[in-house]
């Protein structure tokens, strides 16, 4: 694991040129977005920057604005190498929701134009890739590669479920992606459980026990 910066810093160049150091170039950024949400796939996303041009204004998605997010989508887009992977619901309720993840990130590295000549991965756990790995706790906040794709990766989910929220109207997926909140908690109670849902996940156990009581 690379070494800790402190985050409050903003996001750098700084763990690309270690690892550029020690393994050449290009290196990847890796991260993912929608582990915890009781509904919808989980997608990861890898990018590779270009030193001399990287988008300003990146950091953690989380930190960022919607309206931000979708400029720097953009932006990264067009200024930088961009692999995405999806992990659907048969996945995520076969593999579990860690190993999913880690086969989306596999995915995203192989959909890179170019293979990286190592990656950083933003957590504890690395996936099996076909370059040396680094992972790197807090890298949306630390790397501006991990940020990166922190980016692409959330943006491309948010459009999933604003997507789905329009065949599947009741559970507010377009505010809340799909997360456990009051609103979507209100809606499996009014319309049950959809294809999308994690069955997995132990809020819809519970509410498939609840129905299949009914019955």
């Amino acid at each position: 694991m690379v070494g800790l910066i402190d985050s409050r810093a903003g996001p750098s160049f700084i763990h690309e040129n270690i690892l550029m150091e020690r393994y050449g170039a290009p290196i990847a950024g890796i991260d993912e977005a929608g582990r915890g949400p009781w509904a919808g796939p989980v997608v990861a996303a890898a990018v590779i920057l270009d030193a001399r041009c990287i988008p300003a204004g990146l950091n953690d998605s989380k930190k960022l604005s919607a309206s931000a997010r979708e400029t720097l989508f953009t932006a990264i887009m067009a200024q930088a190498h961009v692999g995405v992977g999806i992990a659907d619901i048969a996945r995520i309720d076969q593999d579990n929701i860690l190993q999913a993840t880690l086969w989306a990130m596999g995915q995203a590295c192989i959909a890179l134009p170019k293979t990286p000549a190592a990656a950083l991965i933003d957590g504890n756990r690395s996936p099996s890739l076909p370059c040396p790995t680094e992972t790197l706790v807090k890298g949306d906040a630390l790397s501006l590669c991990v940020a990166a794709a922190s980016i692409i990766a959330k943006v491309t989910r948010d459009r999933i479920m604003v997507e789905l929220a329009i065949s599947h109207p009741g559970y507010a997926w377009e505010r809340n992606k799909g997360y456990g909140t009051r609103d979507h908690a209100d809606g499996l109670q009014r319309h049950g459980v959809t294809p999308h849902h994690r069955r997995s996940f132990k809020p819809i156990q519970t509410i498939l026990s609840q129905k299949a009581g009914e019955d």
